[in-house]
């Protein structure tokens, strides 16, 4: 593997103390060899950063790549509308080649917007497509084969699946995938939601997680006739109910969580549960503001995701921490949630949220080399005399110049290196059209 040396940076390292350096990045190895003075050491590649920022790529921790190729069908709608009449048919009519075609799109639209890691539900079927594609495109991921089983009635058949045989199909792709492709590709258990699942088979997924030490990830609370219906049905909300059937953990990531409570916010606090915030999605279906500030006073760590395509319909983090702090903003006051807060989010937090704290997320030596560019050249950032702020209200997509994953170059210069976006985005325009015949 070849060395780097990137030079003349501004370097958010991101660490505990937050410390803004200015200097050198040596990447040997596909980790980080040294930060601040420049290295003396012969480097393979010099990359000159003057005028960059130098952070941490962003880690989303709540995606569907699957749903990519629905960017633009299923707009107007409150989710459980949304979901009955257009995300539902839609992925049962996905294929190996469309669900392919989907995650080529996706990775090609986060790598160029300065995400290098994920966590992502897919559909119920073909998952090893979306692993395949997302391994060959050099990110890093954790992938989960969503499960909904047959007690989901008002489910397309297409998407029902006998719970046993569903949870053994994920056990199989964990022991397949788990830690493949140089250990950037990792597999996670990813129940949709309370009701899309019957209560043995969360236990089941509990139980096996546990065993298996592997995440589990889920939605919950995302809109009050959500809420209402799991209460209706199990007696409690979805954070007890969670609770309850043993899925609470530190290895539990829980999308939305618009609408908790104090009881609940106190629940997942106590069980080390992860949530990820996800305020395009949550604005563009009407959900509401969540939370944030009141979960992270009591120690829930909160992450940021795009969620999918079909309901954002972008998945660039840049949108996506202006959008967390200016909300609460209006919900609570300026300042509340601030853009050292946001990035800590969309860094940081995304690490913990993956168990990936000790490797990923800050500018660290010894930590693995996922770095992003951002150039401050444009006039839209001056003067920007924090580079905080800089990233959190001015920058756009379009800025970043550079990513890393691993030590590997993968977006240069805002083009993709190993991959061809013309051809990534045709074939997906053509994947969409027949997926949208067969299924609308």
């Amino acid at each position: 593997m070849s060395s780097t040396l990137i030079r003349n940076a501004t370097i958010l390292t991101m660490n505990d103390r937050m410390e803004v350096v200015n200097g050198s990045v040596s990447v040997r190895d596909g980790r980080i060899a040294s930060i601040g003075p420049e290295s003396s050491g012969h480097h393979d590649v010099t990359i000159d950063a003057a005028g960059h920022l130098l952070l941490p790529g962003f880690i989303q921790t709540h995606l569907h790549l699957c749903q990519t190729l629905f960017r633009g069908y299923a707009d107007d709608l409150r989710l459980l509308d949304w979901l009955r009449t257009r995300i539902w048919p839609m992925e049962a009519a996905h294929t190996a080649s469309s669900l392919r075609a989907a995650a080529r799109l996706a990775c090609l639209e986060l790598l160029r917007s300065g995400t290098t890691s994920i966590l992502t539900m897919e559909t119920v079927r073909g998952t090893d497509a979306v692993i395949d594609a997302v391994a060959e495109t050099g990110m890093r991921a954790t992938i989960g084969k969503c499960l909904m089983d047959d007690t989901t009635a008002d489910a397309p058949a297409g998407l029902r699946e006998n719970g046993r045989a569903a949870l053994e199909e994920s056990i199989a792709l964990f022991r397949q995938y788990n830690g493949t492709a140089d250990g950037r590709i990792r597999v996670a258990f990813a129940p949709r939601f309370a009701l899309s699942c019957s209560r043995e088979l969360l236990e089941a997924v509990a139980a096996t997680a546990s065993e298996l030490k592997a995440i589990v990830h889920t939605h919950a609370s995302e809109q009050p006739d959500e809420v209402a219906m799991v209460r209706a049905a199990t007696g409690t909300g979805n954070i007890e109910y969670f609770d309850r059937v043993g899925l609470m953990s530190p290895r539990l990531n829980i999308a939305h969580c618009v609408w908790v409570d104090e009881t609940e916010q106190t629940l997942l606090a106590n069980g080390g549960a992860k949530v990820t915030h996800c305020p395009g999605s949550n604005l563009k279906l009407g959900s509401g503001i969540a939370p944030v500030p009141e979960l992270r006073a009591r120690g829930v760590s909160v992450s940021l995701g795009a969620d999918g395509a079909a309901c954002n319909n972008h998945l660039d983090m840049f949108g996506e921490m202006r959008l967390a702090a200016t909300l609460q903003s209006i919900r609570r006051s300026p300042g509340t949630l601030s853009a050292r807060d946001v990035l800590w989010m969309a860094t940081r937090a995304g690490a913990a949220a993956l168990g990936l704290e000790d490797e990923i997320g800050s500018i660290e030596a010894g930590k693995k080399a996922d770095l992003i560019l951002v150039d401050t050249a444009s006039s839209r950032l001056a003067p920007s005399p924090d580079p905080f702020s800089a990233l959190v209200y001015s920058a756009q997509a379009s800025d970043v110049t550079m990513t890393m994953v691993g030590g590997e170059v993968l977006v240069q210069d805002g083009a993709l290196l190993h991959l061809d976006s013309a051809e990534i985005t045709a074939e997906a325009r053509a994947e969409a059209a027949a997926l949208a015949r067969r299924a609308l």
